[in-house]
């Protein structure tokens, strides 16, 4: 449950400073909604093509080469600019990880999704944060100290993130409404869930800031709330587990946590409450043990005096740019034998592109096209920025 290395750690991409056009933005939540195009396909065709707008013109193409047959079936604009449309009359708007105010941890965190909604107060964003999550039965034990947590790390001026479930997400927000809370949802930014929480929902769009990466009416479903976790992790520097059973969405959070870099700590519970048990479980798989708001502030000192400010944007682009050793480098084989080698090479086992790279003799640049052609046409999946596999059957 060690995490690798800080979310602001070593060599990161440029964020980017060119605001987007109206016409650029609804060709990129386009882009988005299009079939076989994921936060990583996004990622590539933007780098490959230049631009959103270019990435459409060129999908028939790319597609076909890949070996599709019938034409990618491209998300119309009307439904684009009605998606759009129903977020401004809500108060809420898209933000591209392609433009300014893209939240800067969360874009460094493995595959960001490739735009979220965001209601309130966005500057909150661009600071440092701090997770809280738990149980939804939490004792009243678990709510006291999840509220003592959060006020304590609030008042040192970083903001804390929860998902707004019921029990301590709830607690959480609540402590920090002055100080500065970010929600995640699940659904879309005007569904409320729970319902109880209607007045949290509309104090914490006036007060801090409400996130999701679904659209505006979405219905959360089962599925949706693992997926909202990995929000949760990302906008945050560490995640603090309050309460859990060992079947829990915070325990799903936790790893989330794990696998983006992130500080994982957990409250130790007593061994006889089922709610105390996926938090001693935490505890003995590494997490951090913490007690107060202290214990946290103190391990993420670090990262919470150097790495927010090295965050700031300063560049182009924050897609990852293409290495510079072998940018010029033309494909040893011919396009279609290129994709053959690539499709004999990879397996439902997931690889690294460096090393189908070195098991196929093409450049990484050669290489990278190829394999976005094959995501488009259905034929290979990308699991992560740097992996790939073969889709099943």
């Amino acid at each position: 449950m060690r995490r690798a290395s800080g979310p602001t750690g070593g060599s990161k991409a440029p964020l980017p400073v060119a605001a987007l056009g109206e016409a650029e933005r609804l060709a990129c939540l386009r882009l988005i909604r299009t079939e076989n195009v994921g936060p990583v396909t996004f990622r590539e065709l933007i780098n490959h093509c230049g631009g959103a707008e270019k990435a459409l013109a060129a999908l028939p193409d790319l597609s076909r080469r890949g070996g599709r047959r019938l034409p990618v079936q491209v998300y119309p604009r009307d439904k684009a600019e009605a998606e759009l449309e129903a977020a401004r009359k809500i108060g809420a708007r898209a933000l591209f990880t392609i433009e300014p105010g893209y939240p800067a941890a969360l874009a460094h965190a493995g595959v960001p999704p490739p735009m979220i909604y965001v209601k309130g107060r966005t500057e909150l964003l661009a600071g440092p944060a701090v997770a809280i999550v738990g149980a939804r039965n939490a004792s009243a034990a678990g709510r006291a100290m999840a509220r003592q947590l959060a006020a304590g790390i609030g008042a040192a001026g970083i903001v804390v993130v929860s998902g707004l479930a019921r029990g301590i997400d709830g607690v959480a927000h609540e402590a920090t409404l002055a100080t500065g809370t970010i929600a995640v949802l699940a659904g879309g930014i005007d569904h409320i869930y729970p319902p109880e929480h209607e007045k949290l929902h509309a104090e914490i769009a006036a007060q801090g800031c409400l996130v999701s990466e679904q659209p505006p009416g979405f219905k959360a479903r089962g599925n949706d709330f693992p997926r909202r976790n990995r929000i949760v992790s990302g906008l945050s520097l560490g995640v603090v587990v309050v309460e859990a059973a060992t079947r829990s969405g915070s325990l799903i959070t936790a790893r989330r946590a794990a696998d983006q870099g992130r500080e994982v700590f957990a409250v130790p519970g007593h061994p006889l409450d089922p709610r105390a048990e996926g938090t001693n479980m935490l505890l003995k798989q590494g997490a951090t043990l913490v007690t107060s708001a202290g214990d946290v502030l103190e391990h993420l000192r670090p990262q919470m005096g150097l790495a927010p400010r090295g965050m700031e944007a300063g560049g182009a682009s924050i897609l990852e740019p293409m290495p510079a050793e072998d940018a010029d480098l033309p494909s040893s084989l011919p396009h279609e034998a290129a994709q053959l080698v690539v499709l004999q090479a990879l397996g439902p086992a997931p690889v690294s592109i460096d090393e189908l790279a070195r098991a196929t003799g093409l450049a990484v640049r050669a290489l990278r096209g190829v394999l976005l052609e094959l995501a488009l046409a259905g034929r290979i999946e990308q699991q992560g920025a740097q992996l790939v596999a073969l889709k099943p059957d």
